[in-house]
């Protein structure tokens, strides 16, 4: 027992002997010359860390353990849309790594790599939770939908109605209906995001494509400008009156009457005079174009 004891203190004291040396490498190292610190293996600074927590041994784990965090973020990215930036993955993985290198434990015997990837990766769908405003309940049930589709087109070889997926999921179809409008607002794309790309070096954006309903169309403003000028051309004041009138502000022939100080009968008539005019006009023109265009 005796020759055990001694045995055993001989190789603590030969521990803490090493562990002293490395800690006076790695003090006389920062003071003297910070840039020899990375001289020392990893192995050597856990020991270290543990003993003395300091940021600096913790920033050299870090900087050593990084690519972990680079590849775990890679590979949830792959599963994600465009519009999520896998740096901001990364800053989130980061934390991650920061919780594993504190909470990690040497007696254990553990890889720190196989300890870490998870609560990488855990730190990474945290944060991918806390930035989705939909809720988890309605993410689920737009997931049922697809994989009750998906399913019914392996099935039947062809895509699904709204009742096939209804019946497919056991619901009824006012069930079904909530949940595909609950489930329609996890569609969200940003307006950012690329639509295609161009042999320019400027992208098209969804926000180039959408169409504004409020926006006139140029070609037919212009057309019904150059319609309007050849409709009014060669009429009197009160002939382009009646055509305003009539056509553009939708009043009627008695209320145009009592604007130009006519009656309702002479508005009807200087009206069909200017009708055949414009007949004959509009065979003119017609004539020209196609001589034009032979």
């Amino acid at each position: 027992m005796a020759k055990t004891s001694m045995a055993t203190k001989a190789t603590n004291r030969t521990r803490e002997a090493g562990n002293g040396k490395i800690a006076r490498k790695v003090s006389n190292a920062a003071r003297c010359c910070p840039g020899i610190v990375g001289e020392l293996t990893i192995p050597e600074i856990w020991p270290l860390y543990k003993k003395d927590p300091t940021e600096a041994l913790r920033n050299i784990l870090m900087e050593n353990y990084l690519p972990l965090v680079r590849y775990n973020a890679e590979r949830i990215h792959a599963k994600l849309p465009d519009e999520v930036d896998v740096d901001d993955l990364m800053s989130a993985g980061i934390f991650g790594l920061i919780d594993a290198i504190a909470a990690f434990d040497l007696e254990r015997g553990v890889k720190f790599e196989t300890y870490c990837a998870p609560r990488i990766r855990g730190a990474i769908l945290d944060e991918l939770r806390a930035m989705d405003w939909v809720p988890r309940l309605v993410r689920a049930r737009s997931s049922q939908v697809d994989g009750a589709r998906k399913s019914l087109e392996m099935q039947i070889g062809r895509k699904p109605t709204e009742q096939e997926i209804a019946e497919k999921m056991s619901l009824s179809q006012s069930e079904y209906d909530k949940i595909r409008k609950d489930a329609g607002a996890v569609g969200v794309v940003s307006l950012s995001h690329k639509r295609y790309e161009t042999d320019s070096s400027k992208d098209v954006r969804e926000i180039d494509v959408l169409e504004d309903p409020r926006q006139v169309n140029p070609l037919s403003a212009v057309q019904q400008r150059d319609l309007k000028e050849m409709i009014t051309k060669g009429l009197s004041r009160a002939e382009r009156l009646i055509v305003v009138l009539y056509y553009y502000e939708q009043m009627t022939m008695k209320e145009i009457g009592v604007t130009l100080d006519l009656s309702e009968s002479r508005v009807s008539q200087m009206h069909s005079s200017i009708l055949a005019r414009l007949k004959a006009q509009l065979q003119h023109k017609s004539k020209e174009l196609e001589e034009e265009t032979a």
